[in-house]
């Protein structure tokens, strides 16, 4: 608790905006609300150069792709959004997901060991394919996003604590609570 303390004491602005904005993103995600797209490329555009401070190339990366993500997703769903509705992903979308999964996971390990200095290749790589493999479900308005979005989450805590993350580690923890509110919330609505 001392060190979140410490953390929060010496936080700037910037690193407040990107908290705040990465709150605002998912909560907005988890009402369905296209919204979340634009908070998103303020957050992980501020996290992304964070995560390259303490090494976790495979977040920063991750990060990256949130952005190109939220791009798409304005266009996505800004056109098509009363159009697309939130339904329960597919086998074809299972075998889909596993392959980005399978791929994302095996590209960030390897150039992370092959190219930085990095002492926590797994755990940042599963980190980043999990989130990778959520976000596509997200995009394609699928229920089990928020699953697989929450393993990522509940790996990503742990690590980025150890990475002298506090603040971002809070910032997961409260993604994650959200997370199982929209997973509840896009349920129903697939339901209907």
């Amino acid at each position: 608790m001392q060190q979140l303390q410490d953390a929060l004491l010496q936080t700037t602005w910037l690193d407040w905006l990107a908290f705040i904005t990465g709150v605002l993103q998912v909560v907005l995600a988890a009402k369905n609300n296209v919204l979340n797209f634009y908070a998103a490329i303020i957050s992980v555009s501020i996290y992304a150069y964070q995560c390259v401070t303490v090494e976790l190339y495979a977040e920063a990366s991750l990060n990256i792709f949130y952005f190109v993500m939220a791009l798409w997703g304005i266009i996505l769903w800004g056109k098509n959004f009363q159009k697309i509705p939130v339904t329960h992903a597919q086998i074809s979308d299972w075998k889909i997901s596993s392959i980005i999964a399978l791929l994302s996971f095996a590209s960030c390990y390897l150039l992370i060991t092959k190219f930085t200095t990095s002492n926590v290749p797994i755990a940042d790589s599963a980190v980043a394919a999990l989130a990778y493999t959520g976000t596509y479900l997200m995009s394609k308005r699928k229920v089990e996003n928020w699953l697989l979005l929450n393993i990522s989450n509940a790996i990503a805590i742990p690590l980025q604590w150890y990475k002298g993350m506090p603040l971002y580690a809070l910032l997961t923890c409260i993604l994650f609570v959200i997370a199982i509110f929209g997973y509840v919330k896009w349920r129903k609505l697939a339901k209907q």
